[in-house]
C-alpha cells in the first residue's frame, strides 16, 4: 500500500525551543515518529518502531511555516509486522529517508 501526504511544521513549536534556540532543527525522532503516526492512521493500529534498516538525514529539516514536506509511505502487512520505506522532500529535494519495521503494540 501507498501514501503520499503535504504535512507542515509548525516553526513555532515549544520543540524547538531546545532544538535549537534562535535555529530551529526539526529532530530526526520527530521524523520517525511522523512516519509512525501515518502508518497508524491507514492501519487503524497502534504500532512500534522496531528495527530501522537504513535511517538517512540527507539535509536539516528547518521548519518554515509556508513549506510543505511531501511524505511518501509504502508498507505492507506480513503477520502483523509492517516492513515500510518513507521519504520527505522539500522542493522535490530528499531530507530524510527510512526503511524499517513497525510491530503492532500490544
Amino acid at each position: 500500500m501507498q501514501l503520499k501526504a503535504g504535512i507542515h511544521i509548525d516553526p513555532e513549536h515549544d520543540i524547538f525551543r531546545g532544538h535549537f534556540p534562535g535555529q530551529p532543527v526539526v529532530p530526526g525522532v520527530c521524523m520517525v515518529q511522523i512516519v509512525k503516526e501515518l502508518l497508524e492512521q491507514q492501519t487503524g493500529r497502534r504500532l512500534l518502531f522496531r528495527k530501522g534498516h537504513q535511517l538517512k538525514f540527507l539535509q536539516l529539516l528547518i521548519p518554515a511555516a509556508a513549506d510543505e514536506i511531501e511524505v511518501n509511505l509504502a508498507w505492507k502487512e506480513e503477520d502483523g509486522q509492517y516492513p515500510c520505506t518513507a521519504d520527505f522532500k522539500r522542493n522535490g529535494e530528499a531530507i530524510f529517508k527510512l526503511s524499517g519495521l513497525f510491530t503492532v503494540s500490544v
